[in-house]
């Protein structure tokens, strides 16, 4: 049986997720700044909980963003030193259709709209819809992307959905309660996913590690989807 571990840095959540003998464990913890501290201890807990080792996975598959430039940054650092150094293939997943995934086994929905509060008066947001595939006589949700994953502000968001019928798509993210925007255009159901989860991304790694569509370490790339952070420079550091 395939045996992977998931990680996750990259908003105030920090979690991690194992699949082993056809079985799911995970660790959640809102751990805001202290994923530094925490992310290596709750690998080592959940692996010594199942009693293997890192060497003994069959890949390893962490969050590669979008979320706020330093949990993206430590998580991509951590999986590509596991990964290094226990030579194993990685899988990234999006951290926006984490929160889909969620939603479609916890709520069986197919149609999610996506956003999690970026700060700065915007939103990481993307739209999906999930279609089922077969892949060795078992089914999976593969999700397609009618919106790409942006950085934007909640009335670009809105924008970009003013031809979609609310009451056929759920929400997820803590986007949707971050700004009055959202609040009053009555957009589909929301939901109680908030954060990206670590055991979810489990579920949309396996199709990829059955297709042998994996990376390497060395090919790891964080996802900011914002590119230039406006910052005001201390006196003396110009």
């Amino acid at each position: 049986m395939t045996t992977l571990l998931a990680i996750d840095t990259s908003t105030e959540a920090c979690s991690v997720a194992l699949l082993h003998k056809g079985e799911f464990t995970h660790f959640d913890e809102f751990a805001q700044r202290t994923h530094t501290k925490r992310i290596l201890p709750m690998i080592d807990e959940i692996l010594t909980q199942s009693g293997i080792q890192l060497n003994q996975l069959d890949a390893l598959v962490f969050g590669r963003g979008p979320g706020s430039f330093t949990g993206v940054r430590v998580g991509a650092g951590i999986a590509q030193g596991l990964a290094l150094g226990a030579d194993l293939p990685v899988i990234a997943i999006s951290n926006l259709t984490t929160m889909a995934q969620q939603a479609y086994e916890q709520y069986g929905a197919e149609q999610v709209l996506c956003a999690i509060d970026a700060r700065m008066n915007e939103v990481y947001f993307s739209q999906l819809r999930a279609e089922k595939v077969r892949l060795e006589n078992t089914e999976f949700m593969q999700w397609q992307e009618l919106i790409n994953e942006q950085v934007c502000s909640p009335l670009q968001a809105l924008a970009q959905l003013q031809d979609i019928p609310a009451e056929h798509w759920i929400t997820v993210g803590t986007g949707w309660n971050a700004y009055a925007e959202f609040s009053v255009a009555g957009l589909g159901e929301n939901t109680q996913i908030h954060l990206p989860s670590a055991r979810y991304m489990l579920s949309l790694a396996l199709p990829y590690y059955h297709q042998k569509q994996w990376i390497s370490a060395v090919e790891i790339e964080p996802v900011y989807l914002r590119n230039e952070v406006t910052w005001k420079k201390l006196p003396g550091r110009e």
